[in-house]
């Protein structure tokens, strides 16, 4: 078995930490081994490394999010990079012919698409390595995992199946008869009493299934072509395209802990306190969370059934109950992230200002882990002004490398090459002035230490 792990989202149901730079699944908000804080995607690698599937696994994201994943999941962890974000369907067809072509896996091999946030305990993984057998056992063209309801949410599709089976030696999958999407309250108790699972966005396929779909619809099955004409899929679904047309479903059912933390009002369900960051919440505030990512301190008086949730991009105070608007509310906010996180460290802007010139500044406080360092590189429109406030590394300046200790400033006018290595963890206050602020006005030269440092010996 392969597994693929999806890693799309855009930012905004968990705003305002959450944002199109960095998605619900990096935000280290969960309680983790040894009372470290972890994210959804650092979560669900461990675990399954912890049932020996991560050799088996690969993760498909979109460019801007493979610094994050490396950080998260480890700089070894096998991406499937999207060349833009499309939908599901793109993606799994991306990752299938990249899994063809490139890895060369067997036609025969079970491939297993799973999101890269669920949030289970561990025998979800156990029963996900059983989708194979389903897929054999059934002679189904895709095999599903659905999730025994707790209760009639809205939230969640249904599946649908034929009634299960009483004798013993019945098989433990059942036939899918049709699928409901997000039905209301009074439909969802009547689909759970006729024994209906929730969707998880858990399924299998053999390799072969989905390499002749896409031979039958005249789609590339060479990697490097399905880069080039990804953009020429569109945008939709692979439950759309795939699951409801599909002749021979099966499901196999799942009778355990399974949440889908995408909003405030669930992911606060699974924090161990009531307060993180810099917060108090009153005694009579019952059943209200504060998640606090600056550096002022919230006070929440009587407020109950609440989340005050507080970031570099803004501030958030809603009933627990409204907190899935949120997406909507912000669907059109296309404001720059004043907060990312970034293979080498994390940036938060202070401040930005336009001149009457029409030339811009922005100020960051940036850190940088130890060990990691900038790219090296150099700007066409922007110049910048370091100041070290701690920390030591080694700065290479126009192919001249040289120490850099906390008090000292650097001037890096525009066209002038440089990169930065941390020798210990530092922190710098950036200064940025021109016309153009953006990642578009990056020339990069070289990623790696040792070939950066190459520069300054020729």
């Amino acid at each position: 078995m392969k597994l693929v792990l999806l890693s799309g989202g855009s930012g905004k149901r968990l705003w305002p930490l959450s944002n199109d730079a960095r998605s619900k699944q990096f935000l280290r908000i969960l309680d983790g081994p040894g009372g470290a804080r972890e994210s959804m995607v650092e979560r669900v690698w461990r675990q399954l490394g912890e049932h020996g599937l991560q050799q088996a696994a690969h993760i498909a994201a979109g460019r801007s999010q493979v610094e994050l994943i490396r950080s998260h999941a480890g700089a070894d962890v096998p991406l499937i990079i999207e060349p833009e974000r499309r939908d599901t369907f793109p993606a799994i067809a991306l990752a299938a012919v990249y899994l063809y072509s490139i890895a060369g896996v067997s036609l025969e091999e079970t491939i297993t698409i799973l999101p890269v946030d669920p949030y289970v305990e561990s025998d979800f993984f156990a029963q996900v390595q059983r989708l194979g057998e389903v897929l054999e056992a059934s002679g189904a063209e895709l095999a599903l995992m659905g999730v025994a309801p707790t209760h009639p949410s809205e939230k969640y599709g249904y599946i649908v199946t034929d009634a299960a089976a009483s004798s013993s030696d019945a098989p433990s999958y059942r036939k899918v008869r049709r699928f409901t999407e997000k039905p209301r309250e009074a439909e969802a108790r009547a689909l759970i009493a006729e024994g209906a699972l929730w969707n998880c966005g858990v399924f299998a396929f053999k390799l072969g299934y989905l390499i002749n779909l896409l031979m039958a619809r005249r789609l590339p099955l060479h990697y490097d072509e399905m880069v080039r004409r990804y953009a020429s899929l569109g945008k939709s679904s692979f439950d759309y395209e795939v699951v409801e047309r599909a002749a021979d479903v099966a499901v196999l059912p799942y009778d355990g802990a399974w949440k889908d933390l995408g909003t405030w009002n669930t992911l606060t369900e699974e924090m161990g306190t009531q307060t993180m960051g810099s917060g108090i919440v009153t005694a009579d505030a019952a059943n209200t969370h504060v998640i606090n990512a600056l550096g002022i301190p919230i006070t929440v008086l009587g407020l109950t059934d609440a989340v005050v949730a507080a970031g570099p991009d803004g501030i958030l105070v809603t009933d627990k109950q409204a907190s899935p608007r949120i997406k909507e509310v912000m669907a059109h906010l296309q404001e720059r992230p004043m907060y990312e996180e970034r293979r080498w460290g994390r940036y938060q802007v202070l401040d930005r200002l336009a001149e009457r010139d029409g030339s811009q500044v922005m100020t960051k406080r940036v850190s940088l882990e130890p060990g990691r360092n900038f790219s090296y590189h150099y700007h066409l429109h922007r110049s910048e002004v370091w100041t070290v406030l701690s920390g030591e590394g080694r700065l290479v300046l126009q192919d001249e490398l040289r120490p850099l200790r906390a008090g000292e400033t650097v001037q890096i006018p525009a066209g002038c090459r440089h990169a930065l290595q941390a020798l210990t963890a530092m922190e710098l206050i950036e200064v940025m002035r021109g016309s153009e602020l953006g990642e578009s006005d990056i020339v990069r030269l070289d990623t790696a230490w040792p070939e950066i440092v190459g520069y300054c010996a020729t």
